[in-house]
This record gives C-alpha cells, structure tokens and sequence, in this order.
C-alpha cells in the first residue's frame, strides 16, 4: 500500500500512544490502530512505578533511562493541558526499608553514586523519620528515600494520551488491526508484537512475561511510593495504591490467580497501614521483554518504513517519553544512529 501521507502506529498500549504523540507535535498526520482497545495489553495495569536504575557502575543504558525520567515532567504536562485530563504524574519519591547496618553501610556507595550522576535536588539520603502515609517496616529504623522517583497513573495516563492525539487530530481506531503493507508504519504491538518477529525472523526477540498487581482504596496521594522485597506500593492522585506486580515466567494463562491475592498481604506485612484496604481491581497481562532485557527501537529488517517500538517490560512508562522522541526522528527526520543498546537482539 503506497502512504497517503498518513503515519500509522500499531497498537494503543503506552509505546504506540506516546509514539503518536511525538508525531503530531511535530505536524504529522496519525492514524493509530488497536486490534483490542486502549490499554488492552501491559499498559493497562495499575503500578505506574517511574523509578530509577541503581546509579551506581554508571552506563550508557541508565544515562538513557535517567535523560527519559528527566524529560517526563514536560512530556506528560503538555499531554495534560492538550487532552484537559490528568496523567496522575508527580515525582514524590521512593521509601526502601533497610534490611541491616551491613546494608546501611554499602548504601554509602549508592548515595555518594547518586550524588554524581543524578540532579543534585533528586539524590538519595538515608533518614530515620520519615514522612507520609504509607511508611515500610524497616528493622534497622532506617530508610532509604530518593528524589528522583515519580509515579504515574497508568489507565489515566492511556486515556489523557489518546485525548490529546485525538484533539490534535489524530485517528484511533480500536477493534482493527494496522493494514501490514502501509509504509510508514511503527509496530508497538507488545507480547504478541514480540512472537511476531520470532517467527519472522526465525530468532528469538523476546517474550511475554505474566504480571499480576491490585488496586486497593487507601488514599495516600502526597506519600512516596515504596519499594521493598521486589514489591512496589504506588499511592495515586485519585485516592487508590496500586500493588505489584509479579513477574512470571511459567504460566497456564494470562488471568489473574492465587499470586494476585498474595500480592495483599506481602503488601499489608510490609506496610500495616494497608490493612483492611479494600480490594477495587485485580489486574494480569503479558508485559513484553526483549530478550536483551532492553526496549527495542529498530528498523523492521527487510521491510523498508516498519520500524519496531517494543520490550517497555518493567520500565515501559519510564521510557516512553525517549522512545517516542527517537522513533519521531526516524520516521520524520530519517535518523539511523539510534543508540545500540535499542539494537534487535
């Protein structure tokens, strides 16, 4: 199919809504489409975690995902006043329980790191007071709170990205799958975006990993989030906490079961003020990752004008403002040298 001059982008998860985004900022026409609808896929959970690699043994991978975190603030801002929707997007922190003094002692390392590579205003300290509604068990009485954490809501942030690409202009058409001989075309199709190109191109890519998280009704929307023993407590704007989420690697399906429930009270034995929250929606999906454990960002080989947005997994929030950014260079400007670590694996 020769292009009309219209952009399409497959798929209305996080990647391909924020792709469409960047595009239309800069005058192009988009058409988005969803075989499902908006946030059908990973996206559509609850946890909304923006949260930083350790900055210690500093890279060129954390120096991206430190320039995307950075670039959030204005990113969603601007999403917020073209949609008049909220994001949910504020950077309040993170709270990590200290496990012992031998901890407490290496995370000298980690502050002295963070010191470094991050804003000054955005670094690590670690306190013995801390502030907010939600406070973690610590059996040292000690906690480690950074400034650099933000949270987003990720349903509320799905629905102010297709408002705003709509108010912009811009097409999304749900329950259609993207024509696959439209050039230009960016391919943010997820999991099943994943299993595609591991048949095409007869090599592993990546795979889907089962995530499960919960919403409960606790309203502690000034607190930082916290992060302890793998689990992230994430309190929204709208008076709800988020709780997840799992990362499953064998699975008989992509519904929610007995890990969900157990995912409460892990929460509840690390922050007892959660006790007695009410449980409001139990979420599950395949969340894509890229064998390289990295999104990919890559021209579609041997199909001129395809180019692959996937792999967000864990940090597919955090990244999307740079993904959208770079994958509007290419398609506009005919940028190449995208960062190797985005390659396909």
């Amino acid at each position: 199919m020769a292009s009309d001059g219209t952009i399409h982008v497959a798929g209305a998860g996080i990647f391909g809504l924020a792709c469409a985004w960047a595009l239309l900022q800069r005058g192009a026409r988009v058409r988005v489409f969803e075989v499902d609808r908006i946030g059908a896929g990973s996206s559509g959970g609850h946890v909304g975690a923006l949260a930083p690699h350790a900055p210690e043994n500093w890279n060129p991978k954390k120096a991206l995902q430190l320039e995307s975190l950075l670039s959030a603030a204005d990113f969603w801002a601007e999403v917020e006043a073209v949609s008049a929707l909220p994001s949910g997007y504020v950077r309040t922190g993170r709270l990590q329980p200290v496990a012992d003094a031998e901890t407490a002692a290496r995370l000298q390392d980690r502050i002295a790191a963070a010191t470094l590579n991050w804003p000054g205003a955005m670094g690590m300290s670690l306190i013995d007071r801390p502030q907010g509604a939600l406070v973690p068990n610590s059996p040292t009485g000690l906690w480690l709170l950074d400034g650099l954490t933000a949270r987003l809501n990720p349903r509320a942030v799905l629905a102010a990205l297709a408002g705003a690409i709509r108010a912009g202009g811009g097409e999304i058409d749900e329950g259609r799958p993207a024509p696959a001989d439209h050039a230009p075309t960016i391919w943010a199709t997820g999991t099943a975006g994943l299993l595609d190109l591991n048949a095409a191109l007869d090599r592993r890519i990546g795979q889907g990993v089962k995530g499960q998280s919960l919403l409960v009704g606790f309203a502690a929307p000034d607190s930082p989030q916290v992060f302890a023993d793998g689990l992230h407590i994430v309190p929204h704007a709208d008076g709800t906490t988020a709780i997840g989420s799992t990362s499953e690697n064998s699975f008989d399906h992509d519904r929610p079961d007995e890990q969900a429930d157990a995912l409460l009270a892990r929460a509840v034995a690390t922050c007892p003020a959660l006790a007695g929250a009410p449980v409001l929606d139990v979420w599950a999906g395949l969340r894509p990752r890229a064998r390289s454990r990295a999104p990919v960002l890559a021209p579609w080989p041997g199909r001129p004008g395809h180019l692959i947005a996937n792999g967000g997994f864990k940090i597919g929030f955090g990244m999307a403002p740079l993904i959208a950014d770079l994958a509007a260079q290419v398609v506009l400007d005919g940028r190449r040298d995208l960062p190797d670590l985005f390659a396909l694996p």
